[in-house]
């Protein structure tokens, strides 16, 4: 290696980006722990909070009384509880920041959908549960009532900005005053700095921002950092604010180079952020302890106190009507039958019926209400994909009714004075313009006429009355109710 190089920063990248590895991260330990409940303090701009916006694609299991235990198959079960497990059902989340700015966005990203514009994606999402989400402008060393026994805080790329005196406040008032039941948190790893040069180089070969507490002679990544911790120093103070105000906690770290180090430090130096999930210990006397080392810290607010903390914004994500509400299995069974002899298909994935949302909408979200339709119906057969992921199953026709499922038409040659339109509203193939009542034009002379497109009475499958008899196909899909408040 030459003398040059060693006076240069070394490239560092990672794959995916560090931010969504932290990210990924989180989130995995939110549905590890079946979390409904969200605080991010810090949350700047509202990423985090605008991914728990995102409605889930299914409801969680419905209760045994609505839907009884049947012996079943195993594997069927197996995996529809993997599916389950991956998919978070948020209730109510909540954003903490001191910057205005960033707060707008925040409250700008986790606002309802307009109802009346459409996604533009091929399957439009249906929230299935309610969501309420609101925006607070404030500091995290006043204590806010409404934070109080929260499920799960959040604080990621936060702890390191802090001055002295809101760091000393930070535990006391997360962890005793709020005592969520888990809380995570990430902060950039000192150790993993010495990645980005050589291990000969001098100091003036890292750029960066130096110490500004004047305390060490460390780099730093943000010229806002107060200060950047070795994996020593924050599994000292994790394990110290663990034991005093009754947590466990698991340590670990997201992001590694892409890069090969020549010198065979990547072990050693660890993961680019440190990363820990706070777990609170259950019981009187570890409550107790809390809240006896808040009283005199003084931490609580008393009744009565101004406020705070601002609210800047709250949002209502309201659920379709039909959340919770499914037909009874042999209607939603009827309806697939109806879909799939509609469709010609004799074997159809489930993914690809529950996302078409008609099925979806019957089933009330519950996607284990879909399975039990199948799996109860005479003419319907369920079965896994042999090696695929969870939830891979193929829905199979009777073979008995296949008859039901018409031949494809062969195409004729068009007549000579016949002109082709290129343009098939009903081919699945081509995007539909963004307004449908634009689409029928007729011309008469010089002057152009649009209309709507406007039901009629045509009997597009006459074949399909009898299976539409016995079926009702649910509350209509339309009822995306929402509402935002700003304040």
């Amino acid at each position: 290696m030459c003398q040059s190089d060693s006076v240069q920063e070394l490239p560092v990248t990672f794959c995916p980006e560090l931010y969504l590895q932290r990210r990924g991260w989180v989130l995995d330990i939110m549905r590890r722990e079946g979390i409904t409940e969200v605080l991010d303090i810090g949350c700047g701009e509202g990423e985090l909070l605008a991914c728990l916006c995102n409605p889930a694609p299914w409801l969680a299991p419905p209760p045994p009384e609505v839907l009884p235990p049947t012996p079943s198959e195993k594997g069927t079960d197996d995996e529809l509880a993997e599916l389950h497990k991956d998919v978070l059902h948020p209730e109510k989340i909540a954003g903490l920041d001191i910057s205005r700015s960033e707060l707008a966005d925040a409250a700008e990203v986790t606002k309802p959908p307009d109802p009346w514009q459409k996604s533009g994606l091929w399957h439009e999402p249906v929230r299935w549960e309610p969501l309420e989400v609101k925006i607070w402008e404030g500091s995290l060393a006043h204590v806010n009532q409404e934070f109080v026994g929260v499920e799960c805080i959040v604080s990621t790329e936060v702890i390191e900005h802090l001055p002295d005196d809101v760091l000393q406040a930070f535990a006391p008032i997360v962890f005793g005053a709020y005592h969520p039941r888990i809380v995570v948190l990430t902060t950039p790893s000192y150790t993993f700095n010495a990645r980005f040069t050589a291990p000969d180089a001098p100091p003036g070969a890292r750029s960066g921002w130096p110490d500004t507490t004047k305390r060490t002679s460390r780099i730093f990544r943000h010229h806002d950092h107060k200060f950047e911790w070795t994996v020593e120093e924050f599994t000292q103070w994790c394990n110290e604010v663990a034991e005093k105000w009754g947590y466990d906690v698991e340590l670990g770290g997201v992001g590694k180079a892409q890069e090969v180090d020549e010198w065979g430090r990547d072990e050693a130096l660890g993961w680019a952020s440190q990363v820990a999930a706070f777990k609170r210990r259950e019981g009187v006397e570890w409550a107790e302890q809390r809240a006896r080392q808040v009283a005199e810290r003084g931490y609580r607010s008393p009744t009565g106190q101004p406020e705070q903390h601002k609210l800047l914004a709250t949002h209502q994500h309201l659920a379709h009507e039909a959340g919770r509400r499914p037909q009874s299995l042999q209607a939603v069974g009827d309806l697939i039958l109806e879909r799939m002899v509609r469709l010609r298909e004799t074997s159809l994935s489930t993914r690809e019926l529950w996302f078409q949302n008609e099925v979806a909408i019957a089933c009330g979200g519950w996607l284990d209400w879909l399975v039990r339709a199948i799996q109860a119906h005479d003419s319907l057969a369920l079965h896994s994909s042999s090696g695929g992921l969870p939830g891979e199953w193929t829905i199979q026709l009777d073979p008995g009714l296949h008859h039901l499922i018409p031949p494809e038409a062969s195409a004729s040659p068009p007549d000579t004075d016949e002109i082709a339109d290129p343009w098939d509203p009903f081919d699945e193939d081509l995007p539909w313009g963004e307004d449908a009542s634009e689409v029928v034009i007729l011309e008469h002379g010089d002057e152009v006429e649009e209309r709507a497109w406007e039901s009629q009475n045509i009997d597009w499958d006459k074949g399909m009355q009898d299976l539409e008899t016995n079926a009702d196909w649910g509350a209509p899909e339309g009822d995306w109710s929402s509402g935002s408040q700003w304040t």
